[in-house]
């Protein structure tokens, strides 16, 4: 019987992920790198990309870093093309990068709108076109997009970023019956609450800094709707992109996979 460990490895691979600079984007880099891919980290935050992806190069894994604004076709582009100049082919592509949006869609105006979807949306499918037409000659690879448990409950306020993310939702499922004829999967995470820069909005004062009282009130919140009575970590959704780009998981692709706590159980 064979190592079941060897499954997970990725030696001798490359990824790409999107949003590398903290959060879910940052441990998901840091995983992948620890079994063995090579790395390419983009973030508009380029010196936390850098800083990211050195700390990776000082464990003994291998990292670039390089600036990226996924609305803009031609940096995505870039960004993959960086991966096969550094390591010579693309295995998995990580779409992580994302923005959140706050407020009720009856006064929402376009400009706000068109924003939002140039990242999280149109951002996405950027990233998905590039890694195919780097994957597709090579007859196979993973991508991996981030959608939100938001596109399975209907939260005040929330409206924008889950028409958003259930795109990428569908997005991921239609790509999905379209190149797995080349060897393509593609799959999708619905994070619940996970505690990152993303969600930092929620617990800090009129100061700017993280306010304890308004802390323990959003967390004991979110523990409130999980039957675990947990808040997740971005290393909980790190585990699933590691499992969704190994070998483990060659028989999965259009799925929407949900590392939430059970915080929404869809039936």
């Amino acid at each position: 019987m064979p190592d079941p460990l060897d499954v997970f490895r990725l030696t001798g691979r490359a990824a790409v992920v999107t949003g590398a600079a903290s959060g879910i984007g940052k441990a998901a880099s840091e995983l992948l790198a620890a079994a063995g891919a090579g790395v390419v980290l983009g973030d508009l935050d380029e010196k936390g990309a850098e800083e990211a992806a050195a700390a990776i190069c000082k464990s003994g894994g291998h990292a670039v870093a390089q600036r990226v604004d996924v609305s803009r076709r031609s940096e995505v582009d870039a960004l993959v093309q960086r991966a096969q100049d550094e390591f010579g082919r693309l295995d998995a592509m990580c779409n992580v990068a994302g923005i959140p949006s706050d407020g009720p869609l009856d006064t929402l105006s376009e400009a706000d709108f068109d924003h939002v979807v140039a990242i999280n949306l149109k951002g996405t499918l950027f990233g998905c076109q590039a890694a195919v037409r780097a994957m597709a000659p090579r007859g196979g690879g993973s991508i991996v997009n981030v959608a939100s448990g938001a596109i399975d409950r209907a939260v005040p306020n929330y409206g924008l970023y889950a028409i958003t993310k259930a795109g990428v939702a569908q997005l991921t499922q239609t790509l999905a019956t379209e190149v797995g004829k080349q060897g393509i999967r593609v799959n999708a995470l619905a994070p619940g609450v996970t505690l990152t820069k993303f969600t930092d909005r929620h617990l800090r004062g009129p100061d700017g800094a993280v306010d304890p009282a308004r802390y323990d009130a959003f967390v004991g919140t979110m523990r409130g709707m999980s039957p675990l009575g947990m808040v997740g970590e971005s290393i909980d959704q790190a585990w699933l992109i590691l499992y969704l780009v190994s070998d483990a998981s060659r028989y999965c692709t259009g799925q929407i996979w949900r590392a939430n706590g059970g915080q929404t159980i869809p039936r």
